[in-house]
């Protein structure tokens, strides 16, 4: 269980093992904009430990990367979407996670958020989350894409608002209690693939979907 907001975690095992595999075709990874919102530093750690040499930094954090021991270089080379897990079919670096904040009975009938522009069919439960367009999720997710809960896929229903969407949780969720775990995307479950989804549903590529909101919430690095 997460008592927190959203926020993102940065597997540093899985930058190192996406560094060592770019490298080895002579790439540069693109560390630039804070390491696509990913924290700069974390990646440097695991280019570090990866036994890079060489990074693409913004100028102003090139002193930065020299501290690390890295070359500073002004362009990438190779596609650093592998070093970020973000090319094909992947698993993401990074995992956005957040929480269920409550949970209320939807009858057959009624709206849910902004506009009414999901209506229940039938009788069900449904879960405040947080996070939205304040915290980077697109709001062209609304209706369009879902949400791992308590590792269970759950479908984003109504407009995404500025700090939370809402889920259904079928009648299940009148048994499921406030601060349950939710999974946007990333790690071991079944949301492990969800950025392609997601980039399905908003035409924005999934570097784009995960950059924003890694560079919108807090991050924390993991092993």
């Amino acid at each position: 269980m997460t008592t927190a907001g959203l926020s993102v975690e940065v597997s540093h095992g899985a930058l190192v093992a996406g560094a060592r595999a770019l490298v080895a075709d002579d790439g540069v990874p693109d560390l630039r904009r804070d390491a696509w919102g990913h924290g700069l530093d974390v990646a440097l750690a695991a280019l570090g430990d990866a036994g890079v040499a060489r990074a693409c930094v913004d100028p102003a954090d090139a002193a930065r990367a020299a501290s690390f021991g890295l070359e500073p270089r002004t362009a990438p080379e190779g596609d650093s979407r592998r070093f970020y897990g973000l090319r094909g079919r992947s698993t993401p670096a990074m995992r956005a996670v957040s929480v269920v904040v409550s949970t209320k009975p939807l009858r057959a009938g009624e709206g849910v958020s902004y506009g009414y522009t999901h209506r229940a069919a039938a009788d069900t439960w449904i879960g405040l989350v947080a996070g939205g367009y304040g915290q980077g999720v697109a709001r062209a997710l609304g209706n369009r894409a879902s949400i791992a809960v308590e590792g269970v896929m759950r479908p984003v229903v109504g407009r995404i608002a500025m700090d939370v969407c809402v889920v259904d949780l079928g009648p299940e969720g009148e048994h499921l209690s406030p601060g349950a775990e939710a999974c946007l995307f990333g790690g071991d479950g079944p949301a492990r693939h969800n950025l392609h989804a997601w980039a399905e549903a908003t035409g924005w590529s999934p570097v784009e979907l995960a950059g924003i909101i890694g560079a919108s919430v807090p991050r924390r690095r993991v092993a």
